[in-house]
């Protein structure tokens, strides 16, 4: 068993020990002593801060439930969700009407990876639209036909109905399972725990000698932690202790990191995750900045590790139904499994500080996915999906047969 949680305990003693008891280590741990919760205060005042991650996830939520609201939803309203203006009516929920945040804006919008690639970020964007136009376009008009091969429509999933397109694949879950990376861990990997977004400017000086936002508690550098925490914890009942109920806030990354969590390969990896999280916390209040950049990398390096497990879960998924003949229940996980893969882009390997893999590696499994015959997902093999989990599993310290338990 891959027990993560022994290695975050060995990893606390670590880091607890005083680097200059070892004479040659250069980072000194001795100032940083994390907190029980993720609580920090300034003058009896909270200095945590994440109402725009809590805003967007809860809008995300509501715009991959509006996918198959035959009743209310349109290929405009959605897209309206999707790029939410200040005051428009597009949510049941009032204050996310009145907000002036949304979703597309923030979708591949990282600093690192696309502040000088605004091509890829467009088309990142736009092929976000496409899955809302395709699904309206294509899906929804033959919401009441049997899909078949080359046939959008309705296929039983158990009990349950899914609607596909003519390739067997499930806009709805591509779209929210997309979001995980493009979204979530684009903007916690590779824009607020990143050195440049965290240091930017006089951050680093105004952190020194907390000189805090105006009108504000915290320190700039203090929040942009902050905003990465809450992309994983901001939908969380108790965002202070969210460990306990990892899975429960919501459909996005805080779900399929207590999945992984809840597979006893991976026990303790949600715990680990929140571990560094209030080290590298603790350590932007000590000033250690080296505490800090270690902890942002053990988080990049765990919540990429989440993505692969779970493209590679569906796909192995995906395969047992087709193998069975369960068409609805493989074309499901096999279009979560899609969406996972393509959240592989926005990854963050600490060895290079790139993505494990590459647009083209990630399209190129795509491609794979659909292209065992002229009907996509209804002809997709074992082999090929063995072929792709194989290849991711082999990035990561972990095998296909540990992530499709």
């Amino acid at each position: 068993m891959k027990n993560y949680l022994f290695t975050a305990l060995l990893a606390s003693f670590a880091l607890f020990s005083c680097a200059n008891d070892d004479e040659g280590s250069s980072i000194d741990n001795s100032s940083v002593e994390a907190p029980a919760t993720y609580v920090f205060e300034r003058d009896g005042q909270s200095t945590v801060s994440f109402e725009g991650q809590t805003t967007r996830i809860l809008m995300a939520g509501e715009i991959a439930g509006a996918f198959n609201d035959f009743d209310a939803s349109t290929e405009a309203s959605v897209k309206a969700m999707f790029a939410h203006q200040e005051g428009e009516n597009n949510f049941s929920d009032s204050r996310l009407n009145a907000s002036g945040k949304n979703v597309r804006s923030k979708t591949a919008a990282s600093k690192d990876y696309f502040g000088s690639n605004a091509t890829e970020a467009a088309t990142i964007k736009n092929t976000f639209d496409g899955y809302i136009d395709n699904h309206f376009a294509e899906v929804v008009p033959n919401r009441n036909v049997a899909a078949a091969p080359g046939v959008s429509g309705q296929i039983a999933d158990g009990s349950s109905p899914r609607y596909v397109a003519a390739n067997g694949l499930e806009m709805n879950q591509i779209f929210a399972k997309g979001l995980i990376g493009a979204l979530m861990a684009d903007q916690m990997l590779n824009n607020y725990l990143s050195t440049s977004v965290l240091d930017e400017a006089n951050n680093r000086t105004d952190n020194d000698n907390e000189i805090t936002v105006a009108d504000k508690p915290y320190t700039t550098m203090e929040h942009k932690w902050d905003e990465a925490y809450g992309y994983l914890f901001g939908a969380a009942q108790n965002t202070a202790n969210p460990v306990p109920a990892i899975g429960e806030a919501d459909g996005f990354l805080n779900k399929y990191v207590g999945k992984v969590n809840s597979d006893l390969d991976f026990e303790g990896i949600a715990q680990e995750i929140f571990d560094a999280f209030k080290l590298g916390r603790a350590a932007i209040v000590a000033k250690n900045y080296e505490v800090r950049d270690q902890q942002a990398d053990l988080i990049r390096q765990l919540v990429s590790e989440v993505i692969a497990i779970r493209a590679v879960y569906y796909l192995q998924a995906g395969k047992v139904g087709i193998q069975d003949g369960d068409f609805g229940a493989a074309f499901h996980d096999l279009s979560e499994g899609y969406g996972f893969v393509y959240s592989l882009r926005f990854t963050r390997n600490t060895a290079d500080d790139m993505p494990y893999f590459s647009k083209g590696e990630v399209d190129s499994f795509l491609s794979e996915l659909l292209s065992d015959g002229s009907n996509g997902l209804w002809n997709v093999t074992p082999e090929t999906l063995d072929r792709i989990s194989e290849a991711i599993a082999a990035k990561f310290d972990f095998t296909v047969q540990m992530a499709a338990n």
